[in-house]
């Protein structure tokens, strides 16, 4: 397995902090990443039965055995523990003993919320980055990255993408969210997930999708709230602060791996995606996705919107970076043209001094800057952590 990007930022957090929890999808090299990282460590899932009873049965006993820490894998089986390592980082006050990594984002939140406040740092592993992804194979095309998906074991393995995604989504839906919600209608909630892969990019419409699955709104809300909690999807919050205009203020929704998302459409080739009308908002997803990870990968906030006004004015991706506002578009097209610069030019207007250099990602191969703004095709260029 491949160095990962995040390596620099957990093993510096491990120098400052005597716990360090990685939040993050399944598959998404979690496990891979601690043990690699720390070789020295022991190293326990607490997916495992026996450990899990042993460490439910005995904490005290079980800690006790591990003066210099470990690795504790799927933390969230066993949130009871967490009061406990507590009590010992406290005492030995040693930094980098213990390696948590987690799957659900609300019990290990409300358990660091509530007892590892200020003894622990927090990072979020995604699926493998373009930078890594370069590992595997030098050029890649962004429709085929689309479909293929970025989760490692795909192409550490060379699986096949649509046989993968068929075990993770059974696997996901029998595990984790009916260890979240009472899933009374799986039909149902499958249905959901392929009308929200349909409308990403798109603000979210609790009433749409509620009419569409034949559920309550608050339903969908609970659903997606889920999804979230899972790291299944992630909202991209929309840029209102200090804003005269009257703008939008619900969220787009997007897939954590795009690739989940094409399978859910039913798109297996290329090809298909190219001719499929849905091919914007999927390019969309992976461009936003690559800015989080590079974020995350550096243990930075996100501090990733998009921008709309209540007449249709808008910019697909809004970072902000203290008070400096960084534009971006995103088109899959090939082929530059100037209505490209339209969104970028008017938040500048309406963001004045604030906005800094705006980018305008896009799928062709010139490379330029026009009018004070960056052109340029993310997938050939890789390293955007280094744009901003």
């Amino acid at each position: 397995m491949i160095k990962r990007d995040i390596t620099t930022e957990l093993l510096a957090s491990a120098g400052e902090y005597p716990v360090v929890t990685v939040f993050g999808p399944r598959q998404s090299g979690k496990t891979t990443l601690a043990q690699m990282t720390f070789p020295d460590k022991l190293y326990y899932s607490l997916e495992d039965p026996d450990i899990r009873m042993a460490a439910d049965t005995d904490p005290r006993g079980f800690l006790a055995n591990l003066p210099d820490g470990s690795v504790l894998d799927e933390i969230q089986r066993l949130p009871q523990l967490f009061s406990y390592i507590q009590g010992i980082v406290d005492r030995t006050k040693n930094t980098g003993m213990f390696i948590l990594t987690g799957s659900h984002q609300p019990e290990l939140h409300q358990s660091v919320s509530q007892t590892l406040a200020g003894r622990t740092a927090v990072l979020s592993l995604l699926p493998f980055s373009l930078t890594e992804l370069s590992n595997y194979r030098k050029n890649w095309e962004a429709f085929e990255l689309i479909v293929n998906g970025s989760y490692p074991r795909l192409h550490e393995e060379k699986l096949k993408p649509s046989r993968f995604f068929n075990g993770y989504l059974q696997t996901y839906v029998e595990r984790d969210v009916r260890a979240l919600i009472n899933l009374k209608d799986l039909r149902q909630f499958q249905q959901f997930l392929t009308l929200l892969a349909g409308r990403i990019g798109q603000i979210i419409n609790y009433t749409s999708l509620s009419n569409d699955v034949g559920v309550s709104a608050t339903t969908i809300k609970n659903w997606i709230s889920v999804l979230k909690a899972s790291f299944i999807v992630f909202e991209l919050p929309p840029f209102f602060e200090n804003i005269r205009k009257r703008v939008v203020k619900s969220p787009k929704i997007y897939f954590s791996d795009v690739g989940l998302a094409a399978y859910l459409l039913g798109i297996e080739t290329s090809d298909q995606l190219y001719r499929d009308p849905l091919r914007g908002g999927l390019y969309e997803n992976l461009v936003v996705l690559e800015v989080l990870k590079a974020r995350l990968n550096r243990g930075k906030r996100p501090e990733l919107f998009f921008y709309r006004d209540t007449h249709g004015n808008e910019v697909d991706l809004v970072i902000r970076q203290a008070r400096i506002l960084i534009p971006i578009e995103i088109k899959s097209a090939a082929t530059f043209t100037p209505d490209f610069l339209k969104g970028i030019d008017n938040f500048a207007a309406v963001a004045g001094d604030r906005c800094a250099q705006g980018f305008v990602l896009y799928n062709g191969n010139e490379q330029y800057t026009l009018k004070g703004t960056r052109v340029m095709n993310p997938v050939k260029h890789k390293g955007l952590e280094k744009l901003w």
